[in-house]
């Protein structure tokens, strides 16, 4: 059992990582240069991130497994988490770095791997869509929110109203969470996909993370990341390891099992993911502690993921 979880595992971060390196070496022998790097960070950020959302949430049968306990555990230890991040982010000097590390430090690859992870287990993945629900909306509306407020090209040039108004168009456009919004009103409505649209959405949802872990590649470089290792460290440890050791205990002791204890464990301690670089370029930020994280967090996550549920099943919680 234990290989056959280090197999999964394995197989569901080496590639990630790999195609990271691969948009480096693209950007290494030419085949990527900065415009074509910024181009095709804003692509995946308007179109096929939207489309990823859309295409798994408007699938989902929420009225047959709609759980309100677990969608607001996940809601709460959400914004719990968001404020550790935000604690640990006041050691950092740099204020308009501060956005990157919070949202690196919270941000789980929930919609991307969470239910990959729950079908893989347990043939089905209802509670892993629940998780999103709880989680995904709130992930991005945090996102925007912080990377505007510290964002170098509004940071101390507008006031505050300018700000809040300038955040709240940003959430009410965000291109990932109208495609939340859209994909939840579709399932909840029951609204059938004609084969046309449905292939032609999954054309697009499908390239979202090669797309945009491709970009992260291409756009890292390890001279800027000099100086970033140990506020990255930080990130990829309360990422991987800290989350989970507050919050999985807890989860145990409200009674979640199985396939919710599991979709639980990917919200917290799953590697951070690809999209937040891209938010992170799109609020005019460098987005290099950004990337930084996400690829220590995606080469870790193998090996702390795989401990969690190891873990977990030793303990027969799942």
């Amino acid at each position: 059992m234990f290989l056959e979880n280090l197999r999964f595992s394995l197989n569901a971060t080496v590639p990630v990582f790999l195609m990271m390196v691969f948009g480096w070496f693209c950007r290494k022998i030419g085949l990527l240069d900065d415009h074509t790097t910024a181009k095709l960070n804003k692509f995946t950020f308007r179109t096929t991130l939207p489309a990823l959302l859309f295409m798994d949430l408007s699938k989902a049968d929420f009225r047959a497994v709609w759980d309100t306990r677990f969608v607001l555990f996940c809601v709460i230890v959400t914004l719990l988490s968001v404020g550790v991040a935000s604690l640990y982010s006041l050691l950092h000097k740099d204020k308009a770095e501060r956005g990157e590390i919070i949202q690196a430090a919270y941000r789980s690859s929930a919609a991307v791997l969470g239910i990959a992870f729950v079908k893989n287990i347990y043939g089905e993945a209802a509670m892993a869509a629940l998780m999103i629900v709880g989680t995904v909306p709130i992930y991005n509306i945090i996102a925007v929110t912080v990377l505007s407020l510290t964002s170098p090209d509004t940071s101390g040039k507008k006031s505050g109203r300018e700000l809040f108004l300038n955040t709240l168009k940003g959430i009410i456009t965000n291109p990932i969470i109208l495609g939340i919004i859209v994909g939840m009103i579709w399932s909840v409505a029951g609204i059938p996909q004609p084969v046309i649209l449905e292939k032609s959405v999954s054309y697009l949802g499908n390239m979202a993370t090669p797309l945009s872990l491709i970009a992260l590649g291409a756009s890292f470089r390890t001279s800027d990341a000099k100086g970033k290792t140990a506020v990255t460290a930080g990130i990829v440890f309360i990422k991987l390891v800290l989350f989970c050791c507050i919050f999985l205990p807890l989860a145990v002791h409200m009674g979640f099992r199985g396939e919710k204890l599991i979709a639980i464990l990917v919200m917290l301690g799953s590697a951070t993911t690809g999209s937040c670089f891209v938010m992170a370029k799109n609020f005019g930020h460098k987005g290099t502690i950004t990337a930084y994280a996400v690829m220590l967090a995606t080469m870790f996550s193998a090996l702390t993921l795989t401990a969690w549920l190891f873990l977990l099943r030793s303990m027969k919680y799942v």
